[in-house]
């Protein structure tokens, strides 16, 4: 639901001619922009069915989605077969590019996992020098499996001499996680690493809260942003917070921001939280494709777009975006992870104690699969 509002504040202001510079001009290329909106819910097979009636049937001009990983792996193969230009807005799994080799219709205007749980490994490294065991909780699918691969083979690195006490995997949307919860409990790790998002997330926090899980391990969520207005007093303060970005509370101050922002929350009466900035993101990144490389008025071609978007450098709340990985086609930014505090006199949450990772730190160079680039112990990394 934040994405989706995200994606129609951003395009009726668009189509009225209210965004700022450089967007100024009416909708992508003075033509207004026309919306299907579709559920990413139902599994892989079932978008790979709804993505091909999109392009062969309603014949849609680009797609912008998904957020499973498990979607992604599914419908980039077919992006590239179809023809039609293709943002993944959110899902993080590194494996899409290795999937799609030498993609041409196929764009992340996001970051990947490799970018969360790298800098999520150093943030612990340089906070909690002295930790001795860690654990994991993650959704058994493509997007957990890769982010505790990265985030434990980058701590090894980091903390050679912590031990891994306990892994834990249960499936996507479970809902309910005791068993897991007395598991890790039972493990008494230092540090409890999870990529869970969304509602999973907010169940698991309030769920092992409520069994003591946090009194002595501390919790790190690479998506936990979403969660920073919601958890309240139910969260404990010192848990480390990702935002798989410069996104929600960890977004700078721009005049894209400046609008975004405040307009996001008058609407739809809540802060906009990382992928509703990731969604405007994607559509600020298709329409300064398109009038990079179309004469004005002119409705672009698909080769038109994914000239204008490969190696595309553009601005968004977020900040400036690259698209400087797999030949231009992968988005690169800034990371940023901080510690939870609740203000029981606000009745509000936030991050403090924020420390932000270059991309050129955490996020392996073309040509080196991320487990290579870590175990070799992060060659190339530029860290300050």
């Amino acid at each position: 639901m934040p994405a989706s509002n995200a994606a129609k504040l951003t395009i009726d202001t668009l189509n009225s001619g209210k965004m700022l510079a450089p967007y100024t001009k009416i909708g992508i290329n003075g033509l207004e922009i026309e919306t299907v909106l579709l559920d990413e819910a139902g599994g892989a097979t079932k978008q790979a069915e709804e993505f091909r009636n999109l392009v062969q049937r309603q014949k849609v001009d680009a797609v912008i989605g998904y957020i499973s990983s498990g979607d992604c792996l599914a419908i980039a193969p077919a992006a590239e077969e179809l023809g039609v230009p293709t943002l993944f807005f959110d899902c993080g799994t590194s494996k899409v590019f290795e999937t799609v080799k030498n993609p041409k219709y196929l764009f992340r205007t996001g970051l990947d996992a490799v970018v969360d749980n790298v800098a999520a490994a150093r943030y612990v490294a340089e906070t909690r020098p002295n930790i001795k065991t860690v654990a994991s909780i993650q959704q058994n699918y493509a997007w957990g499996q890769d982010s505790w691969a990265d985030f434990s083979l980058s701590l090894k690195q980091l903390l050679p001499n912590v031990s891994v006490v306990s892994e834990q995997w249960p499936k996507l949307l479970q809902g309910q996680y005791g068993a897991e919860i007395s598991a890790l409990s039972v493990s008494r790790p230092d540090i409890i690493h999870s990529s869970f998002w969304g509602g999973d997330m907010e169940a698991l926090m309030l769920q092992g809260g409520a069994r003591g899980l946090f009194d002595k391990s501390v919790a790190v969520l690479t998506a936990g942003e979403t969660g920073v207005e919601t958890f309240k007093s139910n969260v404990p303060n010192g848990t480390v917070i990702g935002g798989r970005g410069p996104y929600g509370a960890f977004a700078p101050k721009n005049a894209l921001n400046d609008w975004f922002r405040p307009a996001f929350t008058a609407e739809f009466k809540a802060d906009p939280t990382y992928p509703a900035y990731k969604m405007v993101q994607a559509i600020l990144a298709l329409k300064a494709a398109a009038e990079k490389t179309a004469k004005p008025g002119v409705m672009p071609t698909s080769d038109q777009v994914v000239k204008g978007l490969a190696g595309l450098s553009f601005e968004a709340p977020s900040g400036t975006v690259k698209m400087a990985r797999t030949n231009g086609h992968q988005a690169v930014q800034d990371v940023s992870f901080g510690e939870y505090r609740f203000d029981p006199k606000t009745g509000k949450g936030s991050v403090a104690n924020v420390k932000t990772y270059a991309a050129d730190c955490v996020m392996p160079p073309d040509g080196s699969t991320p487990a290579d680039w870590i175990k070799a112990g992060f060659p190339g990394a530029k860290c300050k």
